[in-house]
C-alpha cells in the first residue's frame, strides 16, 4: 500500500508493519479481535450470506474472509493482499488468495456481490481514486463496504500520555508511509461520487480497558512505529514508555480511534464493465 505524507518515503508493510517482522500477524489479529464482531454484524445486516461472491481487499491474516465463509456461508471469497503469507497459512474451502497490488492498473479480478476493504484506504495516496476503482468491481445489485480509522485524539481532547502518543503516531505514520485519517469522515461522499446508492455510515469505538485486545494492539503498534513517532518531536522514548504503562492502567480514560464503516449499493440495472478474462496479468494467485 502506498503513502503520500509530507516526508513519505515508504509504503505500508515496508518501513513499518513489515509482514516479515516477528509477531506482525499477532498484532493484526489483536485488531481483528477488537473489530471483527462489528464488521461481521454490519455485513450480515447488509444481507451478506449464501450465494454471495466476495472480494476482501487488504485481507491481512484473513479473519474476516474466513468468517464470511464459515459464519455467513458465502459461496466464495477472493482475499487480496500485497503479501499473502498470513493468508496462505490458514487455508479453508472457498477461500482463494491473490497476491497483488490493488493500486496497479493491472488489478482487475472480476465482479463481486460484496467488495470489502478495512483499514486500507487510509494508507493509500488517493482514497477517492481507489473508491472509484473498487466500486467498479461491485456487481449490479452488490455492495461496497469500506472501513477506516477516525482519530478522536483531537486538539480538544485532554493532554495525557495516551493522547500525546496517538498524535505522534498519526503524524509519524503520515510522514513515513502516507497514512492519512483526516478525511475519513468524508467516505460517504466518495461512495456517492462513485455512483453508488443508499449510502450510509456508522462508527464503532471499542473501549480502552487494561489488557484488552485494542489496548494491546495500540501498544504493539506504537512499538513498531516508535522510530517514526519519535522523529516527529512530539514524543521521546521515555514518554512512549510512559504512554504504554498508562494505556494498561485503570487510570486511562482516553477514546480509542473509532472505526468508521461506510457502504453503498450498485444499482441492479447498472451496466457491468467489460473485464479481461483468463490470467490476472502480473498477479500471483494462490488457492487454499
Amino acid at each position: 500500500m502506498a503513502g503520500a505524507g509530507p516526508a513519505n518515503e515508504g509504503r505500508y508493510g515496508e518501513r513499518v508493519f513489515r509482514p516479515e517482522d516477528r509477531g506482525e500477524d499477532d498484532r493484526i489479529d489483536l485488531g481483528a479481535l477488537a473489530y471483527d464482531e462489528t464488521t461481521m454484524a454490519r455485513l450480515r445486516q447488509l444481507g451478506v450470506g449464501p450465494g454471495w461472491t466476495c472480494l476482501e481487499v487488504g485481507a491481512g491474516t484473513g479473519t474476516v474472509a474466513r468468517r464470511l465463509l464459515g459464519e455467513a456461508g458465502v459461496a466464495q471469497v477472493l482475499a487480496v493482499d500485497r503479501d499473502v503469507r498470513f493468508l496462505a497459512a490458514h487455508p479453508v474451502p472457498g477461500l482463494t488468495t491473490l497476491q497483488a497490488d490493488i493500486t496497479s492498473e493491472d488489478f482487475s479480478p472480476g465482479l463481486f456481490r460484496l467488495v470489502h476493504a478495512r483499514f486500507v484506504l487510509m494508507h493509500l495516496p488517493s482514497p477517492q481514486q481507489m473508491v472509484s476503482r473498487l466500486a467498479g468491481l461491485v456487481a449490479p445489485g452488490g455492495v461496497l463496504v469500506v472501513s477506516d480509522a477516525v482519530d478522536l485524539t483531537t486538539d480538544s481532547a485532554p493532554v495525557t500520555p495516551y493522547t500525546r502518543a496517538m498524535r505522534a503516531m498519526w503524524q509519524g505514520l503520515r510522514d513515513s508511509i502516507g497514512t492519512d485519517v483526516s478525511q475519513v469522515t468524508h467516505r460517504t461522499e466518495l461512495l456517492q461520487a462513485a455512483g453508488l446508492e443508499a449510502v450510509a455510515a456508522e462508527i464503532h469505538v471499542p473501549p480502552l480497558l487494561p489488557g484488552s485486545a485494542i489496548s494491546r494492539f495500540w501498544a504493539d503498534t506504537w512499538g513498531r512505529a516508535r522510530a517514526a513517532m519519535v522523529a516527529t518531536g512530539l514524543v521521546d522514548d521515555a514518554q512512549l514508555d510512559e504512554a504504554v504503562r498508562y494505556l494498561d492502567s485503570p487510570g486511562c480514560t482516553g477514546l480509542s480511534p473509532g472505526m468508521l464503516t461506510a457502504w453503498g449499493w450498485k444499482a441492479e440495472d447498472a451496466l457491468a464493465p467489460e473485464r479481461p478474462t483468463g490470467e490476472h496479468g502480473h498477479l500471483t494467485e494462490r488457492r487454499g
